[in-house]
């Protein structure tokens, strides 16, 4: 069984439907991009593997146990982290406080302080400011370093390149890479279909909150993904 599955996923904001019968997967040690305009229905994806949005609880499955009803801290604690859209650090918090907040969980493995600082050198130098004195390049990767300080075997990150410069979406980028090769699954949500093909082993395309095609990230036909992402 893959790591984590979903089975005819839907998902709703009141009376609103955003996810219609999704079906998806990811395997232990892949990196899956989730691609597609705005309003596809990707960040509601996440949010709906994380526990934020709950549904039937066989509709997630995550290391064969159905996970769809639980608590968002519950499946933390199970091994699955988020990186929120935007980065959502708390303001009043140094950069130290925010790292730490990421494990509260009390789940073991490597990630360590030590281990984020070596990761991201610069929040070793900076760990003791604010976290809204960081760049916004700063900011993201303490927002990366909190989620790793949960010690999860299944990362979610949602459009880490939004608002940053390209020199600095490759430097994280490749740090994705470093945390990909130590043995953490990737689900990586990005409008910038290049930089989410490049990182992944395969894609899933949503459109209207439907997924519109999937396949292998690596010499795909770019003509279908385009016609699929942009629903033509």
């Amino acid at each position: 069984m893959s790591l984590l599955e979903t089975h005819g996923l839907k998902a709703f904001y009141g009376d609103f439907q955003a996810l219609f019968d999704v079906d998806f997967h990811v395997e232990a040690g892949e990196t899956v991009a989730i691609i597609g305009a705005n309003g596809a229905g990707k960040t509601t994806l996440l949010r709906a593997i994380a526990g934020v949005l709950r549904s039937a609880p066989d509709m997630v499955v995550y290391d064969a146990r159905p996970i769809g009803g639980l608590a968002a801290h519950d499946i933390v604690r199970a091994g699955i982290a988020m990186v929120p859209e935007g980065r959502m650090l708390f303001p009043s918090l140094t950069v130290e406080e925010n790292l730490r907040m990421g494990g509260y969980g009390g789940r073991p493995g490597r990630w360590t302080l030590d281990a984020i600082y070596e990761l991201f050198p610069i929040l070793g130098e900076k760990r003791r400011v604010s976290a809204t004195e960081l760049s916004g390049g700063q900011q993201q990767m303490a927002a990366i370093g909190r989620a790793l300080m949960s010690n999860p075997r299944l990362l979610l990150c949602d459009e880490l390149s939004l608002g940053l410069a390209p020199v600095i979406i490759r430097d994280i980028y490749a740090r994705l890479r470093e945390i990909a090769r130590d043995g953490t699954t990737l689900i990586i949500v990005e409008q910038d279909i290049n930089q989410a093909l490049e990182a992944a082993n395969r894609f899933y395309c949503l459109q209207e909150g439907r997924v519109s095609l999937t396949g292998p990230a690596q010499g795909f036909d770019r003509d279908a993904i385009t016609a699929a992402y942009f629903g033509v």
